[in-house]
């Protein structure tokens, strides 16, 4: 089976799925559980979710977007943003793990294929692999369609030598797509993806990782050593941009916003459950105006995020990805799902004070989640994306909204 790039974010076949909202609440609910308990302590350590990645395991949602035919789940990217907003609720770092698996794993679905695909997505689906992103590299930022380090073909084999400051999850992670300057190119724009499975690598923590927020993505440097099949390219040898264009990014900006937004969502959940409780809300006064002003703004920023989400997903599933005013739209989710799921835990701090938003053994965990959310705007930078907005913006001079 031969997969192509398309023009917009892959939706399976409702037909052809095991992850229909019926089938697929539970199994979330049941990692999400595993990930609550869990939660306080792995910010805390600073150490990977391990028992959630296990969850994620059994309940099989590791191939969530593999599809049935290939020992998947059949889910849709819409499956994905609901599973990744529910754990988002308990924990982001967990949640943004969940959703650059999918990432990686819908990349899979789309571009790779022959011995590839036929080997690695039943493995995939049954829950046998944690996917891992290694497109970092010291020295260039998050300039996601360059490579320094090159790929080495010797004998029908690929070797691979690769060090990456930060990699989400890399030291638990089974397998690794890995973007690397393409064979006998000097052309850091030459770039392609290539799977690594664990089995075939020395992989070498470098450093520690003690950040201020999403402490358990646990996301430190790695150095990855190996020889590959040669057959182990993701579509063909400089063609990541494609691969970039179609789905890396779609699918990055909509699965960080769901996690961001899952998380926000959790904050303000636990902050109405503890003010609806005369046992819990201390010295709230709910007639307060101050308070309920900031509590529906609050809602607001939400409704405005979920309803962006909503519209992407629409858009990128039945538009040209690749056109400029769809890459607006998807860039200006993620900056926005940044800022306003901040700014709206922010204001829950502030709308709860000190003791119910600011101290660190609050139930309401405002303190973490606020933390995890200043990553947000960090994590392939706003200012880059507004850089490239303004620019494509200037080429759409009639202003046509997508």
């Amino acid at each position: 089976m031969t997969a192509t790039s398309t023009a917009s974010v892959p939706v399976t076949d409702p037909a052809d799925t095991g992850g229909s909202p019926l089938l697929l609440a539970p199994l979330v609910e049941e990692a999400a559980e595993v990930t609550a308990v869990h939660a306080r302590r792995t910010d805390t350590e600073a150490v990977f979710p391990v028992e959630a990645l296990e969850s994620l395991r059994r309940t099989r949602l590791l191939g969530l977007l593999v599809p049935a035919a290939e020992g998947g789940l059949g889910g849709d990217v819409a499956d994905m943003l609901t599973a990744t907003r529910r754990l988002g609720r308990e924990d982001m770092s967990l949640a943004m793990v969940f959703a650059m698996h999918c990432q990686q794993v819908a990349a899979l679905v789309q571009h790779a294929d022959g011995p590839l695909r036929d080997e690695l997505l039943p493995r995939i689906g049954a829950g046998e692999v944690y996917l891992a992103s290694v497109t970092t590299e010291a020295g260039k930022g998050g300039a996601l369609l360059t490579a320094t380090a090159p790929l080495e073909q010797r004998e029908g084999h690929l070797l691979l030598d690769r060090f990456a400051p930060i990699v989400t999850g890399g030291a638990h992670a089974d397998g690794f797509l890995v973007t690397m300057r393409s064979p006998d190119s000097e052309n850091e724009q030459d770039v392609s993806l290539v799977y690594a499975d664990r089995s075939q690598l020395e992989v070498a923590s470098a450093g520690g990782w003690d950040p201020h927020g999403m402490r358990a993505s646990h996301s430190g440097a790695v150095h990855l050593r190996g020889i590959l099949p040669g057959h182990q390219v993701v579509g063909e040898h400089g063609r990541f941009r494609d691969i970039v264009t179609h789905t890396f990014g779609p699918l990055a900006h909509l699965g960080w916003s769901a996690a961001w937004l899952g998380t926000a969502e959790g904050a303000l959940a636990r902050t109405v459950g503890m003010l609806r409780s005369a046992r819990t809300r201390g010295g709230a006064c709910l007639d307060s105006e101050l308070l309920l002003t900031r509590l529906a703004r609050v809602r607001h920023r939400l409704e405005a995020v979920s309803a962006l989400l909503a519209h992407t997903l629409n858009t990128v599933t039945h538009q040209d990805v690749s056109r400029p005013r769809v890459q607006l739209l998807v860039n200006g989710l993620k900056v926005t799902a940044s800022e306003q799921c901040h700014s709206a835990v922010q204001e829950l701090v502030d709308a709860v004070g000190l003791r119910h938003g600011y101290l660190r053994d609050s139930p309401l965990a405002l303190e973490r989640t606020l933390r995890d959310l200043r990553s947000a705007s960090l994590n392939f930078s706003n200012d880059r994306l507004l850089l490239a907005d303004g620019k494509l913006t200037l080429l759409d001079a009639d202003v046509r909204l997508a």
